[in-house]
């Protein structure tokens, strides 16, 4: 009688368990489809600034006066940013219908294996888009510092006080890169959290 009251009270557990499992996820879904939305409305936009953002400025010096043109594709840091916004955007929104198309697939429970498959590929391609992310806003940052303050020491002039609207707008499209990068972060995180969830149900 005892043995039979552990074991039913043990399997009223296991059950909270699971049902706490399957609200947290589902209250995590709204939350992971935001942030990816997210991700993606940051990098749009950050690929569309970058790769409008162009200024021409006549200049004098000793005398003469020439045209100057500052645009994404002269610096190999900016075309960086560009293509990695632009790689993630796309990701984003292909991430967004395989998920969407794995979620069908596993409430019909038709093939469990491939849906698992596709929700570890993308958590794996989160992790790669961050990483890419994080690279192309450190190396945009480090020549906008040298763009904003210049290099004494190599001789290296500043030019955001020429080109004071191309360094603005590449400070917006860094700082809406920089905040992707985030939200990817945080679509890792999730997963982390979602696998925790299915690890302690088992």
């Amino acid at each position: 009688m005892g043995s039979s009251s552990v074991e039913g009270g043990g399997l009223q557990s296991n059950v909270k368990v699971v049902e706490r499992a399957i609200l947290m996820g589902t209250r995590r879904r709204p939350c992971e489809v935001v942030v990816r939305l997210l991700g993606l409305f940051l990098t749009l936009v950050a690929t569309i600034i970058v790769g409008v953002d162009k200024e021409t400025k006549i200049i004098s010096y000793a005398g003469i006066n020439f045209k100057a043109t500052a645009k994404w594709e002269y610096l190999s840091a900016t075309v960086f940013l560009l293509v990695s916004n632009a790689i993630a955007c796309s990701y984003a929104a292909a991430s967004l219908v395989m998920l969407e198309m794995a979620k069908r697939r596993r409430n019909d429970n038709s093939d469990v294996l491939s849906t698992s498959v596709v929700e570890f590929g993308v958590t794996v391609m989160d992790l790669v888009m961050m990483g890419l992310l994080f690279s192309a806003n450190g190396a945009a940052a480090a020549v906008g510092v040298i763009a904003q303050n210049g290099n004494s020491h190599i001789q290296w002039m500043k030019v955001c006080n020429v080109f004071d609207a191309y360094c603005r707008h590449m400070t917006a499209a860094f700082l809406l890169s920089f905040f992707a990068s985030i939200s990817f972060l945080f679509m890792v995180l999730f997963s982390l959290v979602k696998l925790h969830y299915y690890k302690f149900s088992t």
